[in-house]
C-alpha cells in the first residue's frame, strides 16, 4: 500500500466525521442526510451529496474507506486530483439515479399490485404514513410481499459511499487491467479487470435476483452497479480520447 492521495485523505476524514457525528445525534442525522425516497417526506435535495458520506455501522464505513483507499490513492495520483474528485461524485450520482430509479419502479409496481389486490388510495396512504406490514399485508391476496416491497422502496433510505467506490475501482479496471491483485485467503494473484469485473457480475446476479450473496440483505446493489457504469465509461472515454501522457495530470 503506497502512500495516500490528498483527496482520498479529505473524502475519509469526512466521512470519518460523518460517521462520528452521526453516532452522536443518531436518529436525526439519517433523517436529514440518508437519501431518502423522493416521494418520502424526509427527502432532500442536498441528500445526493450527503448520503454519500453516511454509514449504517462500523463494519460498512470500514470496508468502504478500505476500499477506497486501497484503489482510490493509487487512481488519484495517475488520473490527477480534479478527474478523480470528477469521477468519484459523478459515480455517487449515478449510483443514487439508478438506486432512486428501481426504488420507483418497485414502489410502482407494488402500488399497482395493492390496488389490484383490493387496497384503495387512502388505505394505502395511511399504510406508508403509519406501516404495520404483518397488520395491513394479511388484508390483501398476497398482500405480505407487497407491503414489503412499497415500504422497503418508500421507507428505507440509502447511505454509503459505495456507489462511489465501485466507480473508483470500474476505472481502476479499466486503466489497470492487468494489474494482479491479492484478496484475502486466495493465494494467487487476479488480474483487476477479472477481480473487479467478477464482483460487478456478483452484483448484478444480487441486484437480479434478489439473492444476497455477500454483505446484508438491504444492500443497494443497484447502486453499486449504477456507480461501476459512471465509473467505467468515464474513464474508457478519457483513456480513449487521451492524446498524450499530460492529459491525465
Amino acid at each position: 500500500m503506497g502512500r495516500i492521495s490528498e483527496s482520498v485523505k479529505v473524502i475519509l476524514i469526512a466521512n470519518i466525521l460523518f460517521f462520528i457525528g452521526s453516532q452522536i445525534i443518531g436518529e436525526k442525522a439519517y433523517e436529514l442526510f440518508a437519501l431518502w425516497f423522493p416521494e418520502n417526506q424526509n427527502f432532500h435535495f442536498w441528500q445526493i451529496i450527503t448520503h454519500m458520506f453516511m454509514h449504517g455501522g462500523i463494519s460498512h464505513i470500514f470496508f468502504n474507506m478500505f476500499g477506497l483507499y486501497i484503489f482510490g490513492s493509487f487512481l488519484e495520483q495517475s488520473i490527477g486530483q480534479n478527474r478523480f474528485l470528477f469521477l468519484y461524485f459523478s459515480a455517487g450520482l449515478g449510483a443514487a439515479g439508478l438506486q432512486i430509479l428501481f426504488a420507483y419502479l418497485d414502489f410502482n409496481s407494488a402500488y399497482n399490485a395493492l390496488i389490484e389486490n383490493g387496497a384503495s388510495v387512502a388505505q394505502i396512504n395511511d399504510l406508508l404514513n403509519q406501516f404495520d406490514g404483518q397488520a395491513y399485508g394479511m388484508m390483501y391476496n398476497g398482500g405480505n410481499a407487497l407491503v414489503n416491497d412499497l415500504a422497503s422502496s418508500f421507507m428505507v433510505p440509502m447511505v454509503g459511499a459505495s456507489g462511489a467506490i465501485f466507480g473508483v475501482m470500474a476505472a481502476f479496471a479499466v486503466i489497470f487491467p492487468n494489474l494482479p491483485l491479492y484478496i484475502m485467503f486466495i493465494p494467487v494473484p487476479i488480474k483487476a479487470k477479472y477481480l473487479i469485473g467478477g464482483y460487478f457480475l456478483l452484483n448484478v446476479y444480487s441486484a437480479v435476483t434478489g439473492q444476497t450473496l455477500f454483505g446484508p440483505s438491504n444492500t443497494a446493489y443497484w447502486a453499486h452497479i449504477g456507480g461501476a457504469i459512471i465509473g467505467f465509461i468515464t474513464m474508457w472515454y478519457w483513456k480513449k480520447n487521451q492524446f498524450n501522457q499530460n492529459r491525465w495530470n
